[in-house]
């Protein structure tokens, strides 16, 4: 049985996973990583990347479908396309190859080892790798658990056949005529509006009494008008049952109490995801628990000395981004260097259409922490840039306490505004106020003025509206 040491130990090469070795090479810390799949976790392989690359095809094809006839306002007309998904998904791959490649010579590059295999606690310093060629035992210093989540799966509706989760969804050979998605998320709409964008009839199985449940109702509006005009059918309040006798249809209980059978030729579960905790030794060793997630605190340290943990198997918000900032956080600590989490937001999207960002707090739970508020809301049909891309629908809102005006959240809804993310969040970050916002010279036409317009909005000066 071969073994080696080193000062370092990350088991789950995900986003955070990966970051974090590249982070401790660069400080010159002995690093191995363990991963059994391909480099770049769910992210990069089976969610963010190859869902991104699917919605933008649903998109382009939703424009050539417009453009055909005719009738465009922009004055072009093309003969009606057609989609060839095979080919489609050969694209996304070719994309997820090459960013998976481009992670693992990241690694290379910054010295780090990687074992390929299935890794298991032996005890807190030492782990058990089942590899193509056998067993290896990794012993290290300090242990990185980064093993990422999976779908979450009904006893109803089990994955396999009819029922899929994500995962084989972004890997469909062919459109399926009728789809039927349970679970009105993020990720249920994200899919659910791609295949409609590409010709699939869509019904939405929501439990909550309205999708998108995590996002206020004010924020989510546009999204659900564009919903009725791609003609998905959204049921709320209605609760999956299981498959029909014959397995070609999803039975359902309709908010009224009522049995309904939806016929499909697919049934997409997305219900949530659950943290990867299972078949890795946890039981080998002495960690507390946050519910299913590993309880960690502000540097990412678990109850064991020695054991770090990032990303989604440490509860939400389970966003790459998040699981990246934590990676690389703890390869600072690693080296002796002294940082902590700090982070006064994390911006969060939603890539349906229109696309959502929230950033920090919602007016309602700014509300939450007592003292008074204002408010700032402005519209993209008051601006230039939305208008010339047909985009119309939605608007720029920021949130800050009334006494000083210190910015607390910032949403917005609207085409293509998952780019302002970034602006959000740096503005957070830097504690802005109103003022600042105001006072930034925002370049036109863009549809970034509209976070400019919106804090004046709140200063009770806006100009264009």
């Amino acid at each position: 049985m071969k073994e080696i040491s080193c000062k370092l130990l990350v088991i789950g090469a995900g986003p955070g996973g990966y970051v974090c070795p590249i982070r401790a090479g660069q400080l010159g810390i002995d690093t191995v990583i363990v991963e059994f799949g391909k480099p770049g976790g769910t992210c990069l392989n089976v969610g963010c990347i190859p869902s991104k690359a699917l919605i933008h095809a649903a998109e382009e094809f939703e424009k050539a479908s417009h453009l055909a006839g005719g009738k465009s306002p922009l004055g072009i007309s093309i003969a009606t396309p057609s989609i060839d998904l095979e080919t489609t998904i050969a694209w996304k791959d070719g994309i997820v190859s090459r960013l998976n490649s481009g992670v693992a010579g990241l690694l290379r590059k910054a010295g780090v080892k990687t074992v390929h295999g299935w890794a298991k606690f032996r005890d807190g310093k030492t782990v058990e790798v089942q590899t193509e060629t056998g067993m290896q035992v990794v012993r290290a210093e300090t242990v990185v658990i980064a093993t990422g989540s999976a779908s979450v799966e009904l006893p109803s509706l089990p994955f396999g056949g009819l029922v899929i989760s994500s995962t084989e969804a972004l890997a469909l050979s062919e459109v399926p005529e009728r789809l039927a998605v349970v679970g009105g998320g993020y990720i249920g709409l994200e899919l659910g509006i791609a295949f409609a964008k590409m010709g699939a009839r869509v019904t939405v199985v929501e439990a909550l009494p309205r999708v998108l449940a995590q996002y206020d109702a004010e924020l989510t509006r546009p999204v659900v008008k564009r919903l009725a005009e791609l003609g998905i059918e959204v049921l709320v309040g209605a609760k999956a049952k299981g498959l029909s006798t014959k397995g070609d249809a999803l039975l359902v209980e309709t908010k009224d109490g009522k049995n309904a059978k939806i016929v499909a030729d697919r049934i997409l579960v997305t219900v949530g995801r659950k943290p990867v905790v299972e078949d890795w030794g946890l039981e080998q060793i002495d960690l507390d628990m946050a519910g299913k997630f590993i309880r960690i605190d502000d540097q990412c340290r678990t109850s064991m000395r020695g054991i770090f943990a990032v990303g989604d198997v440490t509860g939400e918000p389970m966003l790459a981004h998040r699981a990246m900032a934590q990676g690389e956080m703890v390869a600072e600590i690693v080296a002796g260097h002294k940082c902590s989490w700090d982070k006064r937001c994390i911006p969060a999207i939603c890539f349906t259409d229109p696309e959502l960002i929230t950033a920090g707090l919602s007016p309602e739970e700014a509300k939450g922490l007592g003292g008074e508020i204002k408010v700032g809301l402005f519209p993209f049909a008051a601006n230039g840039r939305a208008m010339t891309k047909m985009g119309e629908e939605g608007f720029v809102r920021v949130v800050a306490r009334a006494d000083n005006h210190l910015v607390l959240g910032i949403q917005a809804v609207g085409q293509g505004v998952s780019e302002l993310s970034t602006a959000f969040g740096l503005a957070l970050e830097m504690g802005a106020r109103l003022e600042d916002i105001a006072g930034t010279i925002h370049a036109h036409p863009t549809q970034g003025e509209g976070f400019q317009e919106a804090a004046l909005k709140a200063l009770g000066r806006a100009v264009h509206i």
